[in-house]
C-alpha cells in the first residue's frame, strides 16, 4: 500500500524507448546516462532556473546519480516514468528531459519536461511531448493528461496549446522559482473513448 498522500501507482508501464519523429530518442532514464545528464544539466542552468527549483544550483555528479536511482525505483513503483531525450544524431548526448508524474490524483498523468538552451524552438519538445501524452493514454485507467506551467513560462504553454490540450484553469502556486508569479495554469487533454455503433 501506498504511504499516506503518496502517488497511486500507474497500472501497467510505458515502453522505454520512445522514438517520436525528427530525429529523436526518449529512453528511460539510467544509471548509464548520469554523467551525460549532469553535464546537460550544470550547462544550461542559467536557461533552466527561472522554471525549476532544483536548478538553483549546479548539481553534483553524486546528486544526479542519488536522483537517478530514485527515479528507477519511481519507475518501478509506478508513480514516475523519467525519460531523457537524444538526439539520433549525437548518440550519448542528453539534450533534455521529460516525465510522466502520477502526482495529480486517480486516472490521470502530469507531463513535466525541459530541453537545452540550444534546441528549443525545433519543435522537440512538442514531438516528445505529444509521444509521452500517447504512451499514457494506452495505459491502464489513464483517461486524462495534464501540463503545469506558470503564465510566464510563454513556451511551456505554446507547447501545451499546440497539442491541443486546453487551458482548464489558473490557480494560485507557490513561487518556488525566480520566473515564477504565484500562479499556474493547468492545461488538459481528456482521452474520450470511441462512441459505440452498432454493426451493419
Amino acid at each position: 500500500m501506498p504511504a499516506p498522500g503518496a502517488p497511486a501507482p500507474t497500472p501497467g508501464r510505458p515502453p522505454e524507448l520512445l522514438r517520436p519523429a525528427g530525429g529523436i530518442t526518449l529512453r528511460r532514464r539510467s544509471p548509464a546516462q548520469s554523467l551525460a545528464l549532469n553535464a546537460a544539466v550544470r550547462a544550461d542552468l542559467d536557461h533552466l532556473r527561472p522554471w525549476l527549483e532544483w536548478a538553483a544550483e549546479p548539481p553534483t555528479a553524486a546528486r544526479t546519480a542519488e536522483l537517478t536511482e530514485a527515479g528507477m525505483a519511481a519507475w518501478e513503483a509506478g508513480t514516475d516514468f523519467i525519460y531523457l531525450v537524444g538526439l539520433d544524431a549525437e548518440p550519448g548526448r542528453v539534450i533534455g528531459s521529460f516525465g510522466l508524474h502520477r502526482r495529480i490524483g486517480p486516472g490521470a498523468l502530469e507531463i513535466g519536461y525541459w530541453v537545452g538552451t540550444d534546441h528549443v524552438g525545433r519543435g522537440i519538445a512538442t514531438a516528445a511531448a505529444r509521444a509521452l501524452t500517447a504512451a499514457a493514454f494506452a495505459l491502464p485507467g489513464i483517461h486524462r493528461v495534464e501540463i503545469h506551467c506558470d503564465p510566464a513560462n510563454t513556451a511551456s504553454a505554446a507547447v501545451a496549446r499546440r497539442l491541443g490540450f486546453c487551458l482548464d484553469r489558473t490557480v494560485d502556486a507557490p513561487v518556488r522559482a525566480p520566473g515564477e508569479t504565484g500562479r499556474k495554469q493547468i492545461w488538459v487533454q481528456e482521452c474520450r473513448p470511441a462512441r459505440w455503433r452498432p454493426a451493419r
